[in-house]
């Protein structure tokens, strides 16, 4: 045990280790996020949140407008 946290400890080889432990992380990241059916559809109806956003912020403005 002593051995492999020694061999961790060098500069050289805890970056490979880093590497690994970050592209396993990534790949069950894309996993999870592009699999499922129910996760496809939710991802799918975000698209349009920018464009939502905007028509209710133009139609608060015209209510206020109207106000005064």
């Amino acid at each position: 045990m002593i051995e492999m946290l020694q061999w961790l400890g060098r500069l050289e080889n805890s970056k490979i280790v880093a590497l690994l432990i970050f592209f396993v992380t990534f790949c069950g990241i894309l996993f999870y996020v592009f699999t499922g059916k129910q996760r496809k559809q939710r991802l799918e109806s975000y698209k349009y949140i920018p464009f939502a956003d905007e028509d209710d912020a133009e139609s608060d403005e015209t209510r206020k407008v109207d106000k005064r």
